[in-house]
């Protein structure tokens, strides 16, 4: 049997709900990274759920399944590196963080691909978080929690430092 890879896929603009939907029609195990955020109009308030990186969402298919995902209203190509003819594969480690981070982040995911320094390894030892290994960073002055995704950049929330150890630290008992 051959083995399943994630990859990133581009959609048509707006349209990454509706290709969802398409690739769940046919069988296709896809992930769309999607929160709740407030939007203010002119005259009020909402709460939306939108795509964490518009545009943009994630399929994990066998290499004989990149053609019907292809064929999907909507799908407009893989990510390749350039230079590249192959669709870019995503480890799977990175994106089992990711999902894990975007599930139980109790502040937006902020998506970014500018140059983050990499910083100490850490896991996050208290609150909703507890358990994910990331990079503690500090963005525009705040203390983060990063997950890399090294194809498209990295997966920050907000956390407190206290809230994480390093971890080439001995564990706190």
């Amino acid at each position: 049997m051959a083995d399943k890879h994630w990859h990133a896929v581009y959609t048509a603009s707006r349209a990454e709900k509706k290709v969802r939907e398409r690739l769940d029609a046919a069988g296709i195990e896809c992930f769309l990274p999607v929160q709740a955020v407030v939007r203010q109009w002119a005259h009020r308030k909402a709460r939306v759920v939108v795509p964490v990186i518009p545009g943009l969402l994630f399929v994990r298919v066998e290499r004989k399944d990149r053609v019907p995902v292809l064929e999907t209203q909507g799908v407009v190509s893989f990510l390749k590196l350039r230079g590249e003819r192959e669709p870019a594969t995503i480890p799977d480690d990175q994106m089992e963080r990711f999902r894990f981070l975007l599930d139980f982040s109790e502040e937006a995911v902020e998506m970014v691909n500018e140059h983050i320094a990499v910083g100490d390894r850490i896991r996050v030892v208290k609150g909703a978080l507890k358990g994910l290994e990331g990079e503690l960073v500090r963005f525009r002055g705040e203390t983060k929690v990063a997950v890399r995704i090294d194809l498209l950049g990295c997966a920050l929330a907000d956390i407190p430092a206290s809230f994480v150890e390093r971890l080439d630290a001995p564990p706190k008992l």
